[in-house]
């Protein structure tokens, strides 16, 4: 029986229909200077936040899998924008990448303006890392709250700036909330939506731990949706799948360019300047599923992170 079958208020599923068709909120602010983390920028929504953030100044360091990737985008950005580019080879099926790409954040010797959480991956086949971890779970939440966790004395000490995840509505998926005594999927059978759901409500439930943890030190961490735009998320797996996305999906499917239009306003915008600990669906704020705010289950996510990394 699902727990939180009884919580689930239509009007916050309704409010989600209608966000999902709005468009976002722009923001036109300069961030000439600032230094701007993303992590998997070599395509899709993550392309085009450093593309935007560059056209308004921003300096990059991007986190990337691939190498020769890295380097176009790096050469693409300065010669269109004329902003430094530099980027960090981390692939997040490996925490050894993971650790390194955390420590390099760690030692640079200047303040993170904005970190932006947004590489992921969907698989439809359970699948484990060399770590021996569900891979979804890890790529998409395990990685994000290791950067955040090594980071988190830093970022006090600078006394500013944002954390972003690019979060999903998919965490609505893990109808019965984070099963945080199965991670391995022993106990209950595995589905794309699942694992991933799960993976994004993990992210959830950690942002809500680590805004009270950055209270009153003028750090934010929120969550957004990215709405429904056209990326490489699941290309990764059969033939079948990747046929009925480009069938069904892709056709529908609005720009990125959207998704990155949000991510700069969240970064960016006086109008949510200490505001943190909250989820958007594009720019608007909505309440996330219930079983993403249980917050005993935050705990022990909590609790369970620090001892996996």
């Amino acid at each position: 029986m699902n727990p939180y079958l009884k919580e689930y208020t239509w009007s916050n599923i309704g409010a989600m229909l209608k966000n999902n068709k709005a468009a976002p909120k722009e923001e036109q602010k300069d961030f000439h200077g600032k230094l701007v983390v993303i992590t998997g920028a070599t395509s899709g929504i993550g392309y085009e936040t450093a593309r935007l953030y560059a056209s308004h100044g921003a300096e990059l360091l991007l986190i990337n899998r691939n190498k020769e990737k890295s380097e176009c985008l790096k050469q693409e950005i300065e010669h269109d924008f004329n902003v430094p580019c530099t980027y960090f080879i981390a692939d997040f099926s490996h925490l050894d990448h993971v650790h390194a790409a955390a420590d390099m954040l760690a030692d640079i010797g200047r303040d993170i303006a904005v970190l932006i959480h947004n590489a992921g991956v969907y698989n439809t086949k359970l699948r484990f890392t060399t770590d021996d971890i569900e891979e979804v779970f890890q790529v998409n939440y395990l990685a994000s709250f290791i950067i955040n966790y090594r980071l988190k004395e830093k970022l006090r000490l600078q006394g500013n700036g944002r954390i972003l995840y690019v979060n999903s509505e998919g965490h609505r998926f893990a109808l019965a909330g984070l099963r945080i005594d199965d991670l391995r999927w022993e106990r209950h059978h595995y589905t794309g939506l699942k694992g991933y759901g799960s993976a994004k409500t993990a992210q959830l439930l950690s942002m809500f731990q680590f805004s009270r943890y950055f209270q009153d030190s003028g750090v934010t961490i929120n969550a957004m949706h990215p709405g429904d735009v056209r990326t490489n998320m699941g290309e990764n797996n059969g033939r079948i799948y990747r046929f009925f996305k480009h069938l069904l999906i892709n056709p529908s499917a609005r720009s990125p360019i959207l998704s990155a239009q949000a991510l700069y306003y969240l970064g960016v915008s006086n109008e949510v300047e200490g505001i943190t600990g909250k989820f958007f669906n594009f720019t608007t704020e909505e309440i996330p599923a219930p079983h993403a705010l249980d917050t005993m289950v935050a705990q022990r996510l909590w609790q369970l992170s620090i001892e996996m990394q």
